[in-house]
C-alpha cells in the first residue's frame, strides 16, 4: 500500500462521526461498512454513544474495540446519571484497557426517560462537569462534553446553561460537541455568548442530515432543538419517497455546512445515523478532502 494521502480539497476542515452500538448482526454489518467508508474523510475521531445507567456498556465497549482494531480513532461517550463515582471509575478502567483514551462526558437521561426529573445517584457524579473533573483526575484523557445552541430542555435560561459549560470546561472538557441544530444564526449567537462567557474550547457544530423529518421532529422534541418550517417545507412533500427525499437532504445540510464555513468554523460532527450514504454525498458535495487507501500501482493484493 502507498502511504495515506489527502486529497487536496478542504484539508484544514476536521470531522467526526457518530455512531450508537448496534442491535443486531445485519446492523452491525452495517456499522462496520459505514465506518470504514466515513474513514476515507479522515475524521479526527468516531464516537459510539453509551446508555444511561451503562444500559449499552458491553455493546459499546465492543464497538470501540473494533473500531480500534479497524486501526480508527475511536472515543466512547460516558454517562454518570445511575452509577456511583466506583462504577464509573470501573466503566471507565475498561475502556482505558482497550485502548480508549478519548471520552465524551455526558449526564445522561433521567431513568424515568426524557422529560422525567433527574436527580443524581447517591455517591455518584451530580452532572457532566463532575463527570469531566473526575474523567481528569484519573488520566490525562481527551474530554468532550456536549453544547446545546438552543439551550438545554431542562436549563432554565441561555446563561444558566452557559455557565454549566463553563463549569465543564473548568473540569478538564477540550472540546464541546453540539447538539444539532438548523438555523445558523442560532449557532453563531450562541457562540458569541459563549465566546464573551471566556469559554475558549472549540465548539463544533452537530450536523444531522436528514434520513427522515418525522423521526428529526421526534429527536428535537426531546432534546430541545427546532426543526423551522423552511426546512419542513422542503422536506415534508417527499418524506415518504426515499430517493426524492435523499437529494433534498443532502443539499440542505451542504449548503448549512458552507454557510458555517464562510462563518469561520473549520469543525464539523456528525450524527451519522450509523448510515454512511447521506454523509458520505454530504462530504462530497462540500468538498472535504478524501485519504487515498487505493494500492500503488503493481502492489501486491
Amino acid at each position: 500500500m502507498k502511504p495515506a494521502t489527502l486529497s487536496p480539497a478542504r484539508k484544514d476542515i476536521r470531522l467526526s462521526f457518530e455512531f450508537f452500538p448496534p442491535k443486531s448482526a445485519e446492523a452491525e454489518g452495517q456499522l462496520w461498512e459505514t465506518a470504514a467508508e466515513l474513514s476515507a474523510y479522515d475524521p479526527g475521531f468516531m464516537s459510539v454513544t453509551y446508555g444511561a445507567g451503562g444500559s449499552t456498556k458491553v455493546p459499546t465497549l465492543s464497538t470501540v474495540r473494533q473500531l480500534l482494531k479497524m486501526g480508527l480513532p475511536a472515543a466512547s461517550h460516558l454517562t454518570c446519571v445511575g452509577a456511583t463515582k466506583e462504577e464509573v471509575h470501573a466503566v471507565v478502567a475498561d475502556f482505558q484497557a482497550v485502548g480508549v483514551r478519548h471520552f465524551v462526558a455526558l449526564r445522561g437521561d433521567p431513568p424515568g426517560g426524557v422529560g422525567t426529573a433527574y436527580h443524581p445517584h447517591p455517591g455518584g457524579y451530580a452532572n457532566a462537569a463532575e463527570l469531566a473533573a473526575g474523567l481528569r483526575g484519573l488520566a490525562d484523557f481527551e474530554i468532550s462534553v456536549s453544547a446545546y445552541p438552543e439551550k438545554h430542555p431542562q436549563s432554565p435560561d441561555v446563561a444558566a446553561d452557559i455557565d454549566m459549560l463553563k463549569r465543564k470546561v473548568d473540569g478538564g472538557a477540550t472540546r464541546a460537541l453540539t447538539q444539532f441544530f438548523f438555523e445558523n444564526d442560532d449557532f453563531e449567537r450562541y457562540l458569541e455568548r459563549v465566546r464573551k462567557a471566556g469559554i475558549t474550547i472549540p465548539v463544533v457544530p452537530g450536523i444531522l442530515p436528514v434520513h427522515n423529518l418525522s423521526q428529526v421532529q421526534k429527536f428535537a422534541g426531546m432534546c430541545g432543538a427546532s426543526v423551522p418550517g423552511w426546512l419542513a417545507d422542503r422536506l415534508a412533500p417527499v418524506d415518504d419517497r426515499p430517493q426524492e427525499r435523499a437529494p433534498v437532504a443532502i443539499d440542505l445540510a451542504a449548503r448549512q455546512i458552507e454557510d458555517l464555513i464562510a462563518r469561520g468554523i473549520g469543525e464539523f460532527h456528525f450524527y451519522t445515523m450509523n448510515r454512511a450514504t447521506l454523509v458520505s454525498a454530504v462530504c462530497d458535495r462540500v468538498g472535504f478532502a478524501k485519504i487515498d487507501r487505493r494500492p500503488a500501482a503493481g502492489a501486491a493484493a
